[in-house]
Parts: C-alpha cells; sequence; structure tokens
C-alpha cells in the first residue's frame, strides 16, 4: 500500500473515529428521568425546562405507575434518574443497586393515608381483618400499612392485602370491588369523597416508621456527570422556594397548577389541598442529620426489616448510608 493510500485511510479512520466520539459525548448530554405522580415541586422544574436549558442536555422524562416499575427500569439501565419512595429505594440498596439517594422530594408526612369506603364498617386498624385492603407493593404506602398494623397488634394475615397500582386502585373502588386502600394523590383524594381517613403516613411515621420520596441516580453516572447534578438540585431547590413563597396564594388557574396537572393527571382543584400535606426539606434541611445526613439511611435500615419480613429481599445491610450522599447538595450551596 502506497503512503498516499495508507495516509487516507489513517485520515479516514481518524475522522470515524472522532464521529463515533461526538456521537457518544452528544448521546451522555442525555438521560431518562422516572417519575410519578406524586405532587411535588419537581413537576415545575419539568415544565420550565429550567435544567434543559441550563445544561444543554435533553431529559426525557417518562411516567411509570410506581417506585418498584422506577427502580427495574434503573435496574435494566434504560433509565438513569428518577424519583421513588423510601421503601422501594431500600429494596433496590438491599439487592445491591448501584444507585445514590441525593435528594429528598417530599418528607411524606400526611400526603399518604388509610381510607376505609363508607359503608365498610371499618373505623381503626383493627377492623381491617376480614377486610380486603389495596396498596402498591413494595411502597412506602405497604410499609406504612403493615407497620400500622403491627403497631395495633393485628394479624396480616387476617387481612386480605390486595398488590394494586394507584390507577387500578382507582378503578376498584368506583367498582366498589375493595374496602380500604392506603394511598397517595391523586388517588387519595377522588377515594375521600366516599370514605375516610383512618391513618396517615405521618401518624404512622410519628410512631417510628418515617417514610419519604426521593430522588435517585446510577451512582455511575452522577459521578460522570457532576455539573448536571449541581445544576438540578438547584432547580430543585428553586421550585421549593417558590412553592413555599406562593404556594398557598395558587388558585386552580394559577400556571402553577396547571403544570402540577398536567405532569400528574390531577383535578387542579385538588393540587393545593394535596401539596399542603407534604413536607419539602431546604438545601440545609437536606443535608442535616434528618435526611440525608443520616435520617434518611436509618429510615432505610427500618424499613429492610419489613421489606425481610415480606420476603421481598434477601438480607439487611449493616449500614445504608453507601446508597446516600450529601455531595450534590453541599456543592450546590457552595456554588
Amino acid at each position: 500500500m502506497n503512503s498516499s493510500k495508507r495516509l487516507t485511510l489513517q485520515c479516514a479512520a481518524a475522522l470515524a473515529a472522532s464521529v463515533l466520539c461526538g456521537g457518544a459525548f452528544a448521546q451522555a448530554k442525555e438521560l431518562t428521568f422516572a417519575h410519578q405522580d406524586m405532587l411535588v415541586p419537581l413537576r415545575l422544574v419539568m415544565e420550565s425546562g429550567e435544567v434543559e436549558k441550563a445544561t444543554g442536555y435533553k431529559i426525557n422524562w417518562r411516567m411509570f405507575s410506581g417506585g418498584g416499575d422506577v427502580i427495574r427500569a434503573m435496574a435494566s439501565g434504560d433509565v438513569q434518574m428518577g424519583e421513588t419512595g423510601s421503601s422501594p429505594l431500600t429494596a433496590a440498596a438491599s439487592q445491591g443497586q448501584d444507585i445514590k439517594l441525593f435528594w429528598i422530594s417530599a418528607d411524606i408526612a400526611d400526603a399518604e393515608a388509610l381510607v376505609a369506603r363508607n359503608g365498610s364498617n371499618i373505623s381503626s386498624m383493627k377492623d381491617l381483618a376480614g377486610k380486603k385492603v389495596a396498596t402498591p407493593f413494595v411502597s412506602t404506602a405497604h410499609y406504612q400499612l403493615m407497620a400500622g398494623m403491627k403497631m395495633e397488634g393485628v394479624d396480616p394475615k387476617s387481612v386480605n392485602v390486595m398488590n394494586m397500582r394507584p390507577p387500578e386502585i382507582a378503578a376498584a373502588w368506583e367498582r366498589g370491588d375493595i374496602d380500604a386502600t392506603f394511598i397517595w394523590d391523586p388517588v387519595l383524594s377522588k377515594i375521600k369523597t366516599n370514605g375516610k381517613s383512618i391513618a396517615t403516613s405521618g401518624s404512622i411515621g410519628k410512631k417510628g416508621a418515617p417514610t419519604f420520596e426521593g430522588i435517585v441516580v446510577n451512582a455511575k453516572w452522577a459521578a460522570a456527570n457532576e455539573p448536571f447534578m449541581i445544576a438540578f438540585v438547584k432547580a430543585l431547590n428553586r421550585a421549593n422556594d417558590e412553592y413555599k413563597a406562593s404556594g398557598k396564594s395558587w388558585t386552580p388557574d394559577s400556571p402553577q397548577t396547571k403544570a402540577m396537572a398536567k405532569w400528574t393527571k390531577a383535578n387542579p382543584a385538588d393540587v393545593g389541598p394535596a401539596m399542603s400535606l407534604y413536607s419539602f426539606p431546604t438545601m440545609a434541611e437536606q443535608v442535616s442529620p434528618a435526611w440525608l445526613g443520616g435520617g434518611a439511611a436509618k429510615a432505610m435500615a427500618n424499613t429492610a426489616v419489613f421489606l425481610k419480613e415480606q420476603g421481598r429481599v434477601q438480607e439487611v445491610k449493616p449500614d445504608y448510608s453507601a446508597f446516600v450522599t450529601t455531595t450534590y447538595v453541599q456543592k450546590a450551596m457552595a456554588k
């Protein structure tokens, strides 16, 4: 092969490599985010497109029915980041999934509740025996339902606990197929019109079984995309601040309310009342001992014991702090 041909081939190879590298770089500036239907300030970030504008990344927002589905999608590699409750998060961590909790979306407080259908003759946890109670399995609601029954001395074998996703619960409630459900909004607001609250995530949490909603990320992806992570945290905090500053004055016609309803499929009239049931930690609170600085890992450890009792995980890890990080919030606070 003469030198000119060899040079031409080398240039062609170099050009192909540069195209491939360029493609890989472009792909690296894209992620898929698995979201759910909880009414949290993250929806304002989704609607504004502010993170995409600030970082140049393309974000594919994909809606999932529950945290278990989110975790499975992340395990498959199809999703790099997502929001999930503390129970599915703990299940993933217990199974050794390479993820990091980096933001507490919400202290669930009273935003999840056990509601009994009118006429079901259920007025306390003890009345659940012999009844049909629906909840998404491995969710924070499932965890607190079982924890609440245990606290009240109710034999779980005496209750027909049924595994249903939120849309399925709404349909079953309409048909009259279930007596009670432990669930969150937007389904919670709908069923309260024909039922009464027996217990909430807040009331059970105060007895020793707290839960939270969080945002998790593939650990390797986060480390390779730190500037994006910091920008995303800043946007999350901005949305929290917006809600705290003006949320109580939002009406069903407010643009914020419309954005929340759009991304969650909630009734705009339910958005304000539902959001008021949550608590949204500030950045300083995020990194405090109550949350990312220790409390979240402790809550995960307690949740893991429950999941093992339910046969959902094989082992309880001695420490869950390796699955929690304050890094990105701390760096966002420093800039």
